[in-house]
């Protein structure tokens, strides 16, 4: 591989800004690495809409990226990984594609046997990508999905605490805080930047999981293996860009939030 190659960025793509929550974990496991991440606000949320389309999208938002030039690509959105990631590989062969999925395969581990509530939207719910993980895993815990309408947009709308969001937990997790639950996984990308209040609603205990690190940890093992992983302990840059300019400001601070 070419110094070149190595200096470029690596991009990260999500339907919106939820993917600011696997950009922390990538900065965090990979400070000297820069990164460009792009969201499609206009066309959020990618989960009303066919998976044809979701494809499309995806790879029109990829190639605009690729203009610039990239080592590797971050598909932090898992509804976009379930409809692209396998197209993806296929059209960039020569450098890592890396997607996310809820993190059952973490919460099961260090809770074996236990109740694992997944939290995920109700198309990631629906989904037969969903499904076939929940079957993985059905013999090592008991598997309790759990569709959250709504909670995505108060993540888009910046709105990360107050009597709204809280009353909107309270209602939606209320009925399983009394069931033992071990683990609540946090199955969409926005989740993560609700974690505190999702703890809170739970209570004491109760481990809150999300796929960002793992996310991260294999997109750096791959770079590596690739001969492409700065070797700097800090100094990388993020770019931002979205389909809605006005909601870079949000990215960025949400990139920065003390959560």
């Amino acid at each position: 591989m070419t110094a070149d190659k190595k200096e470029l960025p690596i991009a990260v793509f999500d339907s919106g800004v939820g993917g600011i929550s696997v950009l922390r974990e990538l900065v965090r496991v990979m400070p000297g690495e820069d990164f460009y991440f792009r969201g499609d606000s206009v066309h959020a949320p990618y989960g009303t809409r066919p998976a044809e389309e979701i494809l499309q999208l995806t790879k029109e938002n990829i190639a605009r990226m690729a203009g610039s030039g990239f080592k590797g690509i971050v598909i932090a959105c898992n509804t976009a990984t379930s409809a692209a990631i396998t197209p993806l590989r296929q059209i960039y062969t020569d450098i890592p594609v890396v997607g996310i999925e809820p993190a059952i395969k973490p919460a099961v581990e260090r809770c074996p046997g236990g109740k694992i509530l997944v939290m995920a939207t109700p198309m990631t719910v629906g989904g037969e990508k969903f499904l076939r993980l929940v079957h993985r895993f059905e013999d090592e815990g008991i598997i309790i999905p759990l569709a959250c309408p709504g909670l995505m947009e108060f993540v888009e709308a910046g709105t990360l605490s107050g009597p709204k969001l809280e009353a909107y937990l309270e209602e939606l997790l209320c009925p399983y805080r009394e069931e033992g639950i071990d683990a609540v996984v946090l199955g969409c990308t926005h989740y993560p930047f609700v974690r505190r209040q999702v703890a809170s609603v739970m209570g004491e205990g109760v481990l809150i999981v999300d796929g960002s690190e793992g996310t991260a940890r294999e997109m750096r093992r791959r770079l590596l293996g690739a001969g492409l992983l700065r070797d700097r302990a800090q100094g990388g840059t993020v770019r931002f860009e979205d389909s809605l300019p006005e909601k870079e400001t949000l990215c960025r601070f949400l990139l920065e939030a003390q959560l």
